[in-house]
């Protein structure tokens, strides 16, 4: 995947926008367990392994949270290269949450001599986007401002544009894939356990979000009701599910963007003083 060379001021807007969304080396902060910083560190980058995984000098194994590793071999490629580029210099690291099922700790991590975030790097490169994962809470929303310039242009994986919500045909191709994708939100279904999003008419083919009970209350909490988002333009991701149509199960209300009319401007369904607490 080739990376476009990018001009000083240019680069200058990149490291600024990079430096803006790297969360701070202190302390442990409050939040949710799965976001909740141990103290940082000091420790140096070993080696890049599959998916991302990050082998550390102490021998910790780690991989950046709030990303999406690309799917596509090529995407992989580059971002690997952009991090093993890294390789042997010194990184203040803070762990977030607890290991995952394969052991691996979730971290934030800055070039100590450059101060340049890994995370925030990647995405502004357009060679990873954001993802809560498998978790409740996105930690890092801030990094979502990043994805602006690489989606724009087209560039990484972003190359990939963002699909239509309306589009079920192209939408059933990626089954079991992350997406990310955008449309108007037709209608709002409240259920006891469950909160549906749909983005086409009944018996049309199209995107059909579902929210959990728990997340959809947080929506709420913030200010989300249904008949506030029915009409508005939002931007969405997650993995393909195939129901009776193209369905994104969504348990992070961070990866519901919701934005301008003309698709622009996207506001994060949770506060800015919430958003400041996890940067």
């Amino acid at each position: 995947m080739r990376v476009c060379p990018i001009t000083r001021r240019a680069a200058g807007a990149w490291l600024g926008a990079v430096l803006a969304a790297a969360p701070a080396a202190a302390a442990p902060r409050l939040g949710p367990a799965e976001c909740r910083a141990a103290p940082a560190r000091r420790d140096a980058l070993q080696g890049v392994a599959a998916r991302g995984e990050i082998v550390l000098a102490s021998g910790t194994r780690a991989v950046l949270g709030s990303l999406r590793w690309p799917d596509e071999a090529e995407a992989a490629a580059a971002a690997e290269a952009w991090l093993a580029g890294r390789r042997g210099r010194p990184l203040d690291v803070v762990v977030r949450g607890e290991p995952d099922r394969w052991g691996r700790v979730r971290i934030d991590a800055a070039d100590a001599e450059e101060a340049i975030d890994l995370a925030g790097g990647l995405v502004a490169a357009g060679l990873a986007q954001v993802d809560a994962g498998e978790g409740d809470v996105l930690c890092r929303p801030a990094l979502l401002r990043l994805e602006e310039a690489p989606r724009r242009d087209g560039s990484g994986v972003w190359r990939r544009p963002v699909r239509e919500a309306k589009d079920g045909a192209a939408l059933r191709e990626e089954a079991g894939r992350f997406v990310v994708a955008q449309g108007r939100i037709r209608n709002v279904g409240e259920r006891p356990s469950r909160t549906y999003l749909d983005f086409v008419r009944r018996g049309e083919d199209g995107l059909t979000v579902t929210v959990s009970k728990r997340t959809w209350r947080r929506l709420q909490e913030h200010g989300f009701h249904a008949s506030g988002l029915t009409g508005r333009v939002v931007r969405v991701r997650g993995i393909v599910e195939i129901r009776r149509g193209p369905v994104l199960d969504i348990a992070s209300a961070e990866m519901i963007e919701v934005l301008d009319s003309d698709g622009t401007e996207p506001r994060v369904a949770v506060p800015e003083r919430e958003r400041a607490l996890r940067r």
